[in-house]
């Protein structure tokens, strides 16, 4: 009776509120439920969708740079898959179905990052050292999360937003309710599903709006390198309505300080030299806005975002030690019947085996490129430190933003593993190959935890078993790295990575994050010097901004990640502060149906802007597959194209407004 109770039950009001003093959340199905979890179809369905996903992911990103979201899709499908049972899935086998699922997108993205360039440097490694580096990488994700979970997941409970874990739980409660708040879901679904679409995958109108059509906004582009973006689209206003206004101002300062003051500074100073300026191969005043940020602001945003990640770590180490102490207690049996089974993890034992098992088998990996006992030891080191503390900048990351920073952390990793392997005289292909098989394992790790701290907070606001999450997320890595690292390898065969080569008529797929990391690495191992005076700039902000007491890994994300992202956001964020406010204004059973449906709209956003970047992906991988199959005749005529854009923007936000205040029937 209790499970039927529950599946029908909505999240508790403190579901997305810090808790009062003396507060618990109780999540909708209570420790004391038992209804089926780990179940052979969850787990099946589950792994079939990490497949399919990997692959197309995989394909997709090394094409256009641009890979598939995977676990709100993946997340619509298991809601609509659980109807055709005789015994419909439960919450909690739903959620297992989505973690094992999810898994697929983010070993894609570790594994796109660093592979290709493997190949694009002729190094060729086999299959077996491929699926390897992926699968250590993502299983170093997995465990290094976990003394975390309780921190972001438990002690932190309303003090992160988590957008796309709200998405997803929203999908999967609303989904299980249905009646009106289902058919507001599936609406808002649809037309960010068909907004997203169209404006991401044709020649509509214009995604991007910079308004440089405007004589005095493109006068301080071309004389400032003052450069205004903004990416109108539905997905990206459900995130950052989701993140809420106080996230966004703070994620868009950044944002502008590395647009509007950063750039202009570094244009300001350098235009009048006549020779390039390290790491710069050109003279500042021939450089655009976007090559001076690349070339110069990114790296200082690297150096904030790995500084507050540092930080997160040591403000989180008490309750880390607090996660060790439960779980070490629980294996004594002092408390192994006192463990809720929804605060219940792996236990201490377990999970040092598994490290050092993971850590063995990544040390006789590094041993078989025939290294000195020295160069093993110190690139394991390296390996292990990274990813630990690279797991929780990208908790970190999710959890706030949904943006994981992937490849600065991965530039970082490069960089400092090329700087202390050179000292050792490791160079050539061999020190290359060392190198990218670091931060292949890292920028894996990195990743799958971003995604796996999703899983863990859906899980908490539904009542899932967190052990049993735990060691499903093992066969989603599994199926994803192999699936992952054997598509490389044919890929590999088939087409050429990162431009084309004299002499070989392949097809060529761009690689675009491959290519990178290959030129950094290439840089770095020709003993090139390191920008860490870029850095330190980084670090400092970072340190101004926590002695002012402010969130400092938010601030230096809007630092790294482009305005056009981080603009939007801020749209987003002031929408839900209206919306709110209207909800406080009207108060009572009407006020929280305001805030509620404000909520469902947003996650219907991100959830048809999702679906739409996937059909969009997919259409992609069609030989004969132009942009321009669809183009309306003003697209390339900005003045109209961005206008329309900012209208149908707008548009979207008034329809969030409107409707999130409709009385329901």
């Amino acid at each position: 009776m209790i499970e039927t109770e529950t599946q029908t039950a909505a999240l508790p009001e403190n579901a997305y509120r810090p808790l009062h003093r003396g507060e618990e959340y109780r999540p909708i199905l209570p420790a004391d439920a038992h209804p089926p979890e780990v179940t052979w179809r969850a787990v099946l369905w589950g792994a079939l969708f990490c497949f399919v996903f990997t692959i197309a992911s995989a394909y997709s990103t090394l094409k256009v740079g641009q890979g598939m979201e995977a676990a709100i899709p993946i997340s619509i499908l298991t809601i609509a898959l659980a109807r055709m049972y005789a015994r419909r899935s439960t919450l909690l086998e739903n959620v297992i179905t989505i973690g094992i699922g999810g898994a697929s997108a983010a070993v894609v993205a570790g594994a796109v990052f660093t592979l290709p360039a493997l190949y694009i440097l002729h190094l060729n490694p086999h299959p077996i050292q491929t699926v390897f580096i992926c699968l250590a990488g993502g299983c170093l994700g997995v465990l290094f999360i976990l003394p975390l979970r309780r921190y972001f997941v438990r002690e932190m409970h309303g003090q992160f937003p988590f957008p796309e874990a709200t998405a997803i739980t929203e999908v999967l409660v609303t989904g299980e309710k249905g009646g009106s708040q289902a058919k507001l879901l599936l609406q808002a679904t649809l037309i960010a599903g068909l907004y997203d679409f169209f404006v991401t995958t044709f020649h509509v109108w214009k995604e991007v709006v910079n308004l440089q059509f405007i004589p005095l906004v493109r006068g301080l582009a071309e004389r400032g390198r003052m450069v205004f973006n903004f990416d109108a689209i539905g997905f990206i206003l459900g995130l950052g309505y989701v993140m809420g206004l106080r996230s966004a101002i703070v994620f868009c300062a950044g944002g502008v300080l590395a647009n509007f003051v950063l750039i202009p500074a570094v244009w300001f100073l350098g235009s009048h030299m006549p020779l390039a300026v390290y790491p710069g191969t050109l003279p500042v005043a021939q450089m655009s806005a976007a090559e001076i940020y690349g070339n110069y602001v990114r790296f200082i945003g690297v150096g904030a975002i790995a500084s507050a990640g540092i930080l997160g770590v040591i403000k989180s180490l008490r309750v880390i030690a607090g996660s060790f102490g439960i779980a070490l207690r629980a294996f004594h049996g002092s408390e192994a019947q006192q463990t809720e089974r929804t605060d219940r993890d792996f236990s201490v034992v377990t999970l040092l085996l598994a490290l050092v098992l993971t850590a063995l088998a990544v040390a006789i990996f590094f041993g078989k490129l025939h290294v000195s006992w020295t160069v093993l030891a110190w690139g394991l080191a390296l390996t292990l430190v990274f990813a630990f503390f690279f797991a929780s900048v990208a908790a970190n990351a999710i959890a706030t933003t949904a943006n994981n920073p992937a490849s600065g952390m991965t530039m970082l990793t490069v960089i400092i593993s090329a700087v202390v392997l050179l000292r050792f005289g490791i160079s050539g292909t061999t020190g290359m190959f060392f190198v990218m098989a670091i931060a292949g394992m890292v920028c894996t790790a990195l990743c799958v935890s971003g995604q796996f701290i999703t899983d863990l907070k859906t899980g908490y606001w539904v009542g899932s078993t967190p052990s049993a999450q735990e060691k499903v997320k093992f066969i989603g890595v599994l199926v994803a790295a192999l699936a992952a690292g054997l598509t490389i390898v044919m890929l590999a065969h088939t087409f050429q990575f990162g431009e084309a080569a004299l002499g070989d008529a392949r097809p060529v797929l761009a690689a675009p994050q491959a290519s990178i990391m290959k030129a950094l690495v290439v840089g770095f191992m020709s003993h090139q010097p390191v920008t860490y005076l870029l850095f330190g700039i980084g670090v400092m902000m970072t340190v101004v901004l926590e002695m002012l007491g402010r969130s400092s890994m938010v601030f230096a994300l809007g630092m790294y990640l482009p305005l056009s992202l981080t603009t939007p956001i801020l749209a987003g964020g002031v929408l839900s502060h209206l919306v709110n406010r209207r909800a406080e204004n009207t108060a009572g059973e009407p006020g929280r149906r305001i805030r509620e449906r404000g909520v469902i709209l947003a996650s219907g956003l991100m959830a048809g802007g999702a679906l739409g970047g996937v059909l969009g992906a997919a259409l992609r991988l069609i030989p004969g597959f132009r942009e321009s199959l669809i183009q309306t005749p003003f697209y390339t005529f900005d003045p109209v194209s961005q206008t329309v854009s900012v209208v149908l923007f707008a548009s979207l936000c008034i329809y969030v407004w409107l409707v999130a205040q409709k009385k329901e029937e």
